[in-house]
């Protein structure tokens, strides 16, 4: 079992900047794939960025050059800096992390960005 808890988010205007957090507990957090996911109104939940045990990382087209994901294993965190904020990226993020041993796929409670004037 893995617990994951958000936070970081907020309402900023267009062009800036959040930085937002997952804490993870419970298992051994390098044994995951670790991912960022966002889910505006009406439209599907979608993969933001993802990083793997090693720090490879991934990011959707939308948000190339403007978000950085980073994860620190011995502190069991992951972080997504978004820099360049646009109103289409309003949306509820989700930490995700799924297994590499297994089929395990965990999810958490989410947190609210607002990109807004």
């Amino acid at each position: 079992q893995v617990q994951l808890v958000e936070s970081g988010g907020g309402l900023v205007q267009p062009g800036g900047s959040l930085k937002l957090s997952c804490a993870a507990s419970g298992s051994i957090f390098n044994r995951y794939v670790m991912g960022w996911y966002r889910q505006a109104p009406g439209k599907r939940r979608e993969l933001v960025a993802s990083i793997t045990t090693r720090g490879t990382t991934n990011y959707a087209d939308s948000v190339k050059g403007r978000f950085t994901m980073s994860r620190d294993n011995p502190k069991n965190t992951v972080s997504l800096q978004m820099n360049s904020l646009l109103p289409e990226d309003t949306a509820v993020y989700y930490c995700n992390a799924h297994s590499v041993r297994s089929t395990s796929n965990y999810w958490g409670q989410g947190t609210q960005v607002t990109v807004s004037s």
